[in-house]
């Protein structure tokens, strides 16, 4: 079960969210805290006892916008910790999406905060603590996308390829495609490092997901399901050796 610190300098909006929290039968524990140095200060005692410890938090709740630090300040401070707990924003302001991305949060819930909403973020928090890979795998990578006016986590994972389209990218899945502000070119940056090789100025590719590899007439093209992507003669011949390399084993 989970331990649980709420941030927020609005007292009815923590104590709301303290009770939505302590009703979930996931959550062990769920304390407040009302400004960014009280949070500070009780994680950092969390951390003097260490990550099993009865002291001990799982994940922060954090409200963005409050006097002094901000929630987004808090985040970066615990990103340079060695064992921070997990975050999720808390917030009534949509347009802090990317950077909550940026600080790898776990999701991003908008206020008002329904309960169904809450406990689907709770669920993927328990889902990240409880997991039985082994501790050196990295957690799932996520991005903020905008389906129906809410702001969703989807797994860097469960995409497919990604599509420019200016300053922004479509991130294309086996269920569907979601339009982000990021351009590909820095998303080719973030992403290299799991699998993702540039094929065309158009196109980001996850390696793992390149079913066939066409060479016709001097023009190379890659199958993505049921998705045929031409290869820019730029990349073709980098992308041969890693398909290469990956069937090599």
């Amino acid at each position: 079960m989970l331990r649980v610190l709420a941030v927020d300098d609005e007292e009815p909006a923590l104590g709301e969210l303290l009770y939505l929290l302590r009703a979930d039968p996931r959550v062990r524990t769920a304390e407040g805290a009302g400004d960014a140095t009280a949070a500070l200060r009780r994680i950092g005692r969390a951390l003097e006892t260490g990550p099993e410890g009865d002291d001990g938090i799982d994940v922060v709740f954090l409200d963005i916008h409050m006097p002094g630090l901000t929630g987004l300040d808090v985040a970066r401070l615990l990103a340079g910790f060695a064992r921070p707990p997990l975050v999720v924003f808390v917030t009534a302001h949509e347009g802090f999406a990317l950077q909550a991305f940026d600080l790898k949060a776990v999701d991003y819930v908008l206020k008002p905060v329904r309960r169904e909403r809450l406990a689907e973020a709770v669920r993927r928090v328990h889902d990240l603590v409880h997991a039985t890979a082994a501790p050196a795998t990295a957690a799932p990578e996520q991005i903020p996308v905008e389906l129906g006016g809410v702001t969703r986590f989807l797994a860097v994972d469960d995409i497919a390829y990604v599509e420019a389209h200016g300053d922004y990218a479509r991130l294309h899945t086996d269920h569907g495609s979601h339009l982000v502000r990021i351009p590909l070119s820095t998303l080719e940056e973030r992403w290299a490092a799991r699998g993702f090789v540039r094929i065309h100025r158009s196109h980001l590719v996850a390696l793992a997901r390149i079913d066939e590899l066409r060479l016709d007439g001097g023009a190379t093209s890659v199958r993505v399901g049921a998705t045929d992507l031409a290869v820019s003669r730029r990349h073709a011949r980098h992308l041969r050796d890693l398909l290469m390399r990956r069937a090599g084993g």
